[in-house]
C-alpha cells in the first residue's frame, strides 16, 4: 500500500514543508511505501526524528521526508512533515503501512468447534484450533492456528489471538484486545497448603478466573494465572510485554504498561497509569498507587502510597569496581557498629 506525501500530511495532521529548491506540487505527490530509520531510509520512505540524540543522522538521510518538530525543520535537508509529536506520527503512519497478515481467514476445516459455540459475524478461526463448549466469540474476532479456547470463554468484538495461545475455562476477554503467540491465560495460580507426610504440598484448586478488559495488549509467552477465589483482573488499556508472569488475584489498573520479564506475585494491586520496566519483581499482597514508575530490575517489597519514580537495581560496572563496592557493602554492618560506639563516646565526653 502506498500514499502520497500530501495524503500522509493530512492523515498525520502535519504540515508538509518542501525545500525551496523543489517544486511543492510535485513533491506532494511523491509515493511513499515504507518507513525506515534516518540512517537506512531510501527514496519512497519516510523517517522520523523523535529523539535529539539522533539529530546528526538527519543531515545525511536519504528519506523522501522526515517527521520532525518545528524546531528541527531548519536542519532537515529533505521534505519535512511537521508535528508536535513525531513519535505519534510514526505510530500513525506505521499503522497505515502495516503489512502484517491476518491471523486467519474464515474458519479452517481442521478447526474443532463445539456445537453450542456462539459465533459472531466475520469470525476467523485458524487451523487445528480447538474451541470448547459454551464459548462466545463476538463479531470480527480472529483466532490463529493451534489455539485452545476452554469451556465458557468469552472474547469481545474485534479481538485478535495469534497462534498457539491457550485460554483456560471461563476467562473473559474484552473487545479490541491483541494477544501474541504462546501466551497462556487462566492457568492455575501457585496455590498449595503445606502438610505433613511424604508429599509436603497439597494442591488448592483455583476457583476464580481471569478478566481481561478492553483494548488490552498482551505479549508473546506471557502467563496470567487465574484467581484462587476472586478473579485476576487486567483492566482497560493495559499493555503487557513478552514473557511476563502475573500471579493469581493480581489486579492491574487502567493504562498501566509492563515491560518484558517482569513478575507480579499473588494478590497485589497495581494502580492506574503505572510504568513497570523490564526485570522488575513485585512482591505479593501489596498495593501500589496510581502513576508510579519502576525502573529496570527494581524490587518492590512493600506498599507504595505515593506516585513517583522508584529504583533499586544496580547498574553494571567494571568487574574490579563492582568487587570493591561489594566488599565495602559487606563491611557496612561492622562500620555501623563502630560509628555507634564513637557516637556514645562523644556523647559521654
Amino acid at each position: 500500500m502506498t500514499y502520497t506525501l500530501a495524503d500522509i500530511a493530512i492523515k498525520l495532521d502535519a504540515e508538509l514543508i518542501v525545500p525551496s529548491a523543489l517544486e511543492q506540487s510535485k513533491v506532494s505527490q511523491t509515493q511513499i511505501s515504507g518507513l525506515a530509520t534516518l540512517t537506512n531510509a531510501k527514496s519512497g520512505q519516510v523517517a522520523f526524528l523523535a529523539n535529539s540524540k539522533y539529530q546528526q543522522q538527519l543531515n545525511s538521510t536519504n528519506a523522501s521526508a522526515v517527521i520532525v518538530t518545528s524546531e528541527a525543520v531548519e536542519a532537515c535537508p529533505v521534505s519535512a512533515l511537521v508535528m508536535d509529536n513525531p513519535y505519534m506520527g510514526y505510530a500513525i503512519l506505521a499503522n497505515l503501512l502495516d503489512s502484517t497478515p491476518r491471523v486467519a481467514s474464515g474458519i479452517h476445516r481442521s478447526a474443532v468447534i463445539a456445537d453450542d459455540v456462539s459465533l459472531g459475524d466475520n469470525v476467523s478461526i485458524g487451523a487445528n484450533t480447538v474451541i470448547e463448549s459454551g464459548v462466545r466469540l463476538a463479531d470480527n474476532v480472529s483466532i490463529g492456528a493451534g489455539c485452545f479456547i476452554g469451556h465458557g470463554v468469552s472474547i469481545g468484538t474485534a479481538s485478535t489471538l495469534w497462534a498457539n495461545i491457550t485460554i483456560y475455562h471461563q476467562v473473559e476477554i474484552g473487545h479490541h484486545c491483541l494477544i501474541q503467540a504462546n501466551t497462556v491465560i487462566g492457568s492455575d495460580g501457585f496455590g498449595y497448603a503445606p502438610v505433613k507426610g511424604q508429599y509436603k504440598w497439597h494442591k488448592i484448586p483455583q476457583l476464580g478466573s481471569v478478566i481481561i478488559g478492553n483494548h488490552v495488549e498482551i505479549g508473546a509467552s506471557t502467563t496470567i494465572d487465574r484467581g484462587a477465589l476472586d478473579n485476576t483482573e487486567i483492566r482497560d488499556g493495559v499493555i503487557l510485554d513478552n514473557q511476563i508472569q502475573i500471579a493469581h488475584n493480581v489486579i492491574i489498573g487502567e493504562n498501566t504498561a509492563m515491560a518484558a520479564c517482569s513478575v507480579i506475585a499473588g494478590s497485589t494491586v497495581i494502580g492506574k497509569n503505572c510504568t513497570i520496566a523490564g526485570l522488575v519483581g513485585i512482591n505479593g499482597h501489596i498495593n501500589i498507587t496510581d502513576n508510579c514508575i519502576f525502573t529496570g530490575m527494581a524490587m518492590v517489597t512493600k506498599d507504595i502510597n505515593e506516585a513517583g519514580v522508584y529504583s533499586s537495581g544496580m547498574p553494571a560496572a567494571p568487574n574490579k569496581e563492582w568487587n570493591k563496592t561489594n566488599a565495602r557493602v559487606r563491611r557496612l554492618d561492622s562500620l555501623t557498629k563502630r560509628v555507634k560506639e564513637l557516637e556514645k563516646l562523644l556523647a559521654n565526653n
